[in-house]
C-alpha cells in the first residue's frame, strides 16, 4: 500500500473514531434517512448532527441529497468498500504487506 492510501485510510480511521460518527454510519448504513430520522436515535442537537455529517461529508464517507426543505443521508458505498478493503490490506499477511515491501527494498539495495 502507497503511503498516500496509509494517510487517506489514516483520514477516514480518525473520521470514525468518534462514536457519535459511528453510529450514525450505523443508522444510515441500512437505508438513506432524513437528518430527522437520525436525530430520532441520537441525543444530540440539530447543531450537533450537522457538525458530524458536514465532517462524514468533506471525507466522502456519507453523501446527501435535498428534497425540498428535507435532507436525507446516505453512506457513499463506494468509499466505504475502498475502506474495508485497506483495512483487509494492512490486517492481512500478503504479499502487499509493509513488511514485504520494505523486505523487497532491502534486497535491491544490497546487490
Amino acid at each position: 500500500m502507497e503511503d498516500n492510501n496509509y494517510k487517506d485510510t489514516g483520514k477516514l480511521f480518525k473520521v470514525l473514531s468518534d462514536p457519535v460518527r459511528l453510529q450514525i454510519v450505523d443508522l444510515i448504513s441500512c437505508r438513506e434517512m432524513c437528518a430527522c430520522e437520525i436525530l430520532e436515535y441520537l441525543l444530540i442537537t440539530q447543531s450537533t448532527l450537522s457538525h458530524h455529517m458536514k465532517v462524514l461529508k468533506e471525507c466522502s464517507l456519507v453523501s446527501s441529497r435535498k428534497d425540498a426543505t428535507w435532507m436525507y443521508y446516505s453512506l457513499n458505498t463506494d468509499v466505504i468498500n475502498k475502506l474495508k478493503n485497506s483495512f483487509d490490506k494492512i490486517t492481512s499477511d500478503t504479499t502487499e504487506c509493509f513488511c514485504y515491501t520494505i523486505k523487497k527494498e532491502c534486497k535491491t539495495t544490497e546487490k
